[in-house]
């Protein structure tokens, strides 16, 4: 089985390699079959330089190029067009999310699971420098999220997630184009009736560059995929729902 890691990725010059270096390494030390996409999400730096020169040395690494606009949903979308993997992680460029993480996912996913799901905020869970005022803004969304689609799931919002490659046409069409398709892809998972299983995991926030998640800029795109994936729920009566023999698992 083949894991496709898909980090969208868009002037992140100063992480990118290490990122990158840090995946690759835990991969190969577990014998993992993978790949390392990259969607270069129309960097004006040096990003594009160094996953081209890093893909002489990295012979699982390749990178496409997202058209403009630019955008975390659209790039995103771009890679998901573009893994050859059986199954894909979204991880972001950062290395907020850690490699051991990506491996207890794709564990969960050989295990039968359609989807593998973390949170940040379970018993065995960990974040460092978790600015506060994010945080705050976090809970307080994933409990309104939480509290309309009668979830126990508790860390929604978040872009780190692990899905079966024949998860995604089911997912189809993705709306967003920013951030807010954090949101839209395990939403439209878990109404449409795939399985998915959750568990704790590890974050910490980036030592180089700047967060593309502009919070201003991002509530009302949030508020758009939310209620439309509610509509979704409550009136298409099921008629996308997937069919699956496996039971949701979700901690607290």
């Amino acid at each position: 089985m083949k894991l496709s890691v898909l980090i969208p990725a868009h002037n992140e010059e100063i992480v990118i390699e290490e990122t990158i270096r840090n995946l690759s390494k835990h991969l190969k030390e577990k014998g993992v079959t993978h790949e390392i996409l990259i969607v270069n999400d129309n960097s004006s730096d040096n990003t594009e330089k160094i996953l081209i020169e890093l893909e002489q040395e990295i012979s699982e690494l390749r990178h496409v190029n997202n058209t403009p606009p630019n955008g975390f949903g659209l790039a995103v979308k771009k890679g998901l067009e573009n893994f050859d993997g059986d199954a894909v992680a979204i991880v972001m460029a950062d290395g907020s999310d850690m490699p051991e993480d990506v491996l207890k996912y794709f564990n969960l996913i050989r295990d039968g699971y359609d989807c593998a799901f973390g949170s940040r905020f379970i018993k065995g869970s960990k974040t460092i420098n978790y600015p506060w005022f994010k945080l705050v803004l976090n809970r307080i969304y994933n409990l309104m999220i939480r509290m309309l689609f009668g979830l126990q799931y508790n860390d929604i919002t978040n872009a780190f997630k692990m899905y079966k490659a024949n998860v995604i046409p089911g997912l189809m069409p993705l709306l967003s184009h920013h951030f807010n398709l954090t949101v839209e892809l395990p939403l439209k998972a878990i109404i449409r009736g795939y399985s998915y299983t959750v568990v704790p995991i590890s974050w910490k926030n980036r030592t180089g560059g700047e967060s593309k998640l502009k919070l201003k800029e991002m509530g009302s795109r949030y508020a758009f995929i939310v209620i439309y994936c509610f509509i979704e729920k409550w009136l298409s009566r099921g008629d996308y729902k997937h069919d699956s023999s496996k039971q949701e698992n979700v901690q607290n």
